[in-house]
């Protein structure tokens, strides 16, 4: 989507643009540190998915007493596991999103602004 953008030339094009555009080398590197940006994102939110969900098990095997705890008539792991994890999951689907199409905007703002 950003790359369709700036590959439309007009006539006041900037030298970033043109890079991106023409696919040298520096056009690859714009492109790449976005690429990276956006990967280090999903691998810290999945480290946070893996931590928030991951974790329970080990909280109920290293704690015991934690697992026999009810909260209205249910056990606290069906609680967390089958019913609190899927918000969690939706939540953090959301923030991933929200971030990355704040790192495109960024990218994009970057690659549009004015030469200096």
């Amino acid at each position: 989507m950003v790359l369709a953008e700036v590959s439309r030339r007009e006539p006041d094009v900037d030298r970033a643009r043109a890079e991106l555009a023409q696919q040298t080398r520096v056009g690859e590197a714009l492109v790449r540190g976005l690429v990276r940006a956006q990967l280090a994102l999903a691998l810290r939110l999945s480290l946070v998915v893996l931590i928030g969900l991951g974790g329970l098990p080990w909280l109920f095997a290293i704690a015991p007493s934690v697992g026999r705890v009810t909260v209205f008539g249910i056990n606290l792991p069906w609680l967390l596991l089958g019913l609190v994890s899927f918000p969690f999951l939706i939540a953090v689907g959301w923030a991933y999103v929200w971030l990355a199409e704040r790192n495109e905007q960024d990218f994009t703002d970057l690659v549009q602004r004015p030469e200096r």
